[in-house]
């Protein structure tokens, strides 16, 4: 806690006194945490946004629901007082009028109704572009004009108008400073107004008291920002905004992905305790290597040494489950967001569909979460826009007016199950097929050899669409393809499965992580390399008389299947090697081949060390094999893309 004497509370980041007397010296070590508030703030406020969107998805089906209503007004209250306590002005004035709102809608002075929930939406939106502006250390704009019109309307009970999907920003007055807005870069520039507005957070009556410079009556006054703070975890020498006692050229560009995890202390608690127990076999062991030294090789002894390593064998890799188990977040924070989503878009298209979310506790690398994000933004959207009918097309074909999606997850052994089901019109692969003809993207002799399942994989292809006029929503063919080149990325793998009029179901099957990757380790020559065993599908003898020139390239008939032979050792440019006494059938999408290599040493879970300044085409990094070796993990997807006909 600081220790501020007679300069005002203990527990509040600035000295009060020395925020009304600016004549005093000030300590810039006062200003060091303020980026680290900004960033602490966006984390919480994200998701607490996202935890309002999820309530007003739930308010929409039960608009009486008084407990929702008061969490929603909650978090607007505590999303505005955060952004008070930063000087976000423009945020304070957006979260205050949605407040208001629903603050009628809590004491019945209004209805919720389809067109209101449109606008409350609208303003959720506008609050989530505030946050990128602010972790761009930039000042929020102004929502767009029709926005704040919209809500005002409807304090006022007017008749509200519809809200433009390409909706200006309102037009900018003079910039108000930003939470970085005293750029001093010593005692003598400090902004002390702009210093005061950013911790009184524009509170009216810190600001009236203020001028009495009485600090009793001025810390009185605080405790409701105070506590806004504290809902939002600050400790007591957290400051204020992000930039204070810098240049602007000084701040860091924010970074795309967040590279925080939140991780439950029980686990960190398994991880310390497994560590203490490593260091006390560790005490043994040198112990024991001692004695070994000094000639006792006696049968107790090399027992003894046995079981230590035994026990220290398994402690390891009870560590690296615990280490493994911190990376593990629920994909619930993930799905939350895709029930707005699927709304927004079905009121577009005139649609009426439900996203239904089943498994959200599963859990998964943090990584992988981040990473699953937009191929299932294309899947839902897929979902609700091609799966799903009219609720004219609906009633005509008997169903119900309300469509469902369903998005779900579990576990199955070491991978994770997603799928995405509809009750749609499903896909009728004849259509798909002679789309893709009619396209040029496959010829005719190949679309006659396709079986249904291969024609539903069509979709996949890059420039497919089944859509003939192009909108904002589809019609460009990036959508699928995208999803696909994004799942191989993560070690993932795509099926398609429908029913004409019944509906669809995409489902992903992905690695639990991909911190650690099962391999098969093949020889070529003295050098070790990698490939992932998600693509193995077994290892044969490779013999120069089974091998035939089909078109002058090397092919092997495997259970009457012609498959193309590659060579490692020309994939990688080691040029041609008659040795090769290994051949791995390998899977890639939807092609096979046969791999071959000197030998195989067998298969192990390895962890991947990344090669950031110098990585060779077709490395994906290294690991360190058991004898010590350096291994090679090769990228086959880089190597194949040079090679035509696999």
């Amino acid at each position: 806690m600081r220790e501020t004497g007679d300069r005002g509370r203990a527990d509040w980041p600035y000295p009060v006194s020395r925020i009304l007397n600016p004549d005093k010296e000030t300590d810039m070590n006062d200003f060091v945490g303020m980026e680290e508030l900004l960033q602490d703030f966006l984390m919480e406020a994200g998701d607490m946004l996202s935890d309002v969107d999820s309530k007003l998805m739930a308010l929409e089906k039960n608009p009486g629901d008084a407990a929702l209503l008061n969490e929603v007004f909650r978090g607007f209250h505590t999303i505005k007082g955060g952004a008070g306590f930063l000087n976000a002005s423009e945020l304070v004035t957006l979260c205050h009028l949605t407040e208001n709102l629903f603050d009628k809608l809590r004491n019945n002075e209004l209805k919720l109704s389809a067109e209101l929930m449109d606008v409350i939406f609208a303003a959720t939106a506008e609050v989530r572009k505030m946050f990128g502006a602010l972790q761009q250390s930039q000042q929020p704009a102004a929502a767009p004009a029709e926005v704040i019109q919209a809500l005002k309307d409807a304090l006022s009970g007017k008749t509200i108008a519809a809200i433009s999907r390409n909706a200006k920003p309102a037009a900018a007055t003079a910039p108000a400073p930003t939470a970085a807005a005293p750029a001093a870069v010593g005692a003598d520039a400090v902004d002390w107004d702009a210093l005061y507005n950013a911790i009184t957070g524009g509170n009216d009556i810190v600001k009236e008291v203020g001028a009495t410079r009485d600090e009793a009556k001025i810390a009185e006054a605080i405790n409701e920002e105070e506590s806004t703070r504290k809902a939002f975890g600050r400790r007591s020498t957290d400051v204020p905004g992000t930039t204070v006692g810098r240049r602007a050229g000084d701040v860091p560009a924010a970074e795309a992905k967040e590279t925080t995890i939140r991780v439950d202390t029980d686990r960190l608690d398994q991880v310390l305790n497994l560590s203490g127990e490593i260091g006390l076999t560790k005490n043994r062991l040198t112990h024991l290597r001692s004695d070994i030294l000094q000639g006792h090789n006696d049968a107790d002894t090399l027992r003894e040494l046995d079981q230590s390593v035994s026990q220290l064998d398994m402690l390891v890799v009870s560590l690296q489950n615990a280490v493994m188990k911190t990376r593990m977040q629920p994909i619930g924070r993930l799905f939350k967001k895709y029930p707005r989503l699927a709304r927004d878009l079905a009121r577009s298209l005139g649609k009426d569909v439900e996203l239904v979310l089943v498994g959200e506790e599963t859990e998964m690398d943090k990584t992988m979460i981040e990473d699953l994000n937009d191929p299932l933004v294309h899947l839902v959207r897929n979902a609700v826009d091609h799966g799903v009918e009219t609720i004219e097309e609906r009633v005509a074909a008997g169903k119900s007016e309300k469509s469902f999606v369903e998005l779900s997850a579990r576990q199955e052994g070491d991978h994770i199950l997603i799928t995405i089901t509809d009750d749609g019109k499903g896909m009728r692969p004849e259509v798909i097929r002679n789309k893709a003809v009619e396209k040029g993207l496959i010829t005719a002799e190949i679309a006659n050899t396709l079986d249904e399942n291969r024609c539903l994989e069509l979709i996949f292809l890059p420039g497919f669409s089944t859509k003939d006029e192009i909108s904002s929503v589809s019609g460009r063919g990036v959508g699928m393809d995208v999803v696909k080149t994004n799942i191989q990325k993560l070690n993932g793998t795509v099926n398609i499965s429908s029913e004409a009029g019944k509906g669809s179901t995409i489902s992903i099957s992905l690695p639990l992580t991909l911190a650690i990757l099962p391999v098969l380790v093949l020889r070529l020559a003295d050098q070790s390399f990698a490939v992932p065993l998600s693509m193995v599908r077994e290892i044969l003898p490779v013999t120069q008389g089974e091998l035939q020139r089909v078109s002058g390239k090397a092919t092997m008939v495997v259970r009457g299947e012609v498959l193309p032979v590659l060579p490692l050792s020309q994939l990688i440019g080691w040029g041609s090697s008659d040795r090769s006494e290994v051949g791995v059938l390998m899977q890639f999408g939807n092609n096979s081949f046969i791999l071959t290599a000197d030998g195989f040493v067998g298969h192990e879970d390895v962890v991947i060390k990344s090669l950031d300044t110098f990585r060779p085409k077709g490395v994906a990094g290294v690991t360190m094999s058991s004898e010590g070796d350096i291994v090679l993990i090769l990228d086959i997807k880089e190597l194949l893309s040079d090679v035509r006909g696999t």
